[in-house]
C-alpha cells in the first residue's frame, strides 16, 4: 500500500507557473502508473496528466504543452510543473497511484493540494 502527499499549491498570477510534488511512502512507485488528476467544486475529478509505470506520459489537452509530469523513481517522487497558469486551471489538484493486479485495480489518493489563479 502507498500513502501519497502533495505539496506545492498556492495562489497564482495568470501566466505564472507552480510545481507541485506528490510524495510516496509505503510502498516503490516504479511499479504503479502514477496520475495528476484535479477537480473543481460541482464538477468531477478530471485526469490532468499520467504516466503509467513503463510507458510515455499523457496530457490532457487542456495542459499540453504548459503542465510537464516527471516522476522520480530513486526518490518515490512525482512532480508537475505547470507553467503559463489560466484562472481555469483553478481546482485542488490530486496525485494517483494505481497498481494493477490481475482482475483487480488498486487506486490510492493523496489529500490534494489547492492551485488558485487570479489576479
Amino acid at each position: 500500500q502507498v500513502q501519497l502527499v502533495e505539496s506545492g499549491g498556492g495562489l497564482v498570477q495568470p501566466g505564472g507557473s507552480l510545481l507541485l510534488t506528490c510524495a510516496a511512502s509505503g510502498s516503490i512507485i516504479s511499479s504503479y502508473a502514477m496520475n495528476w488528476y484535479r477537480q473543481t467544486p460541482g464538477k468531477q475529478r478530471e485526469s490532468v496528466a499520467g504516466s503509467p509505470s513503463g510507458g510515455n506520459t499523457n496530457y490532457a489537452d487542456s495542459v499540453k504543452g504548459r503542465f510537464t509530469m516527471s516522476r522520480d523513481n530513486a526518490k518515490n517522487t512525482v512532480y508537475l510543473q505547470m507553467n503559463s497558469l489560466k484562472p481555469e486551471d483553478t481546482a485542488v489538484y490530486y496525485c494517483n497511484a494505481v497498481r494493477l493486479r490481475p482482475g483487480a485495480r488498486y487506486d490510492y489518493w493523496g489529500q490534494g493540494t489547492q492551485v488558485t489563479v487570479s489576479s
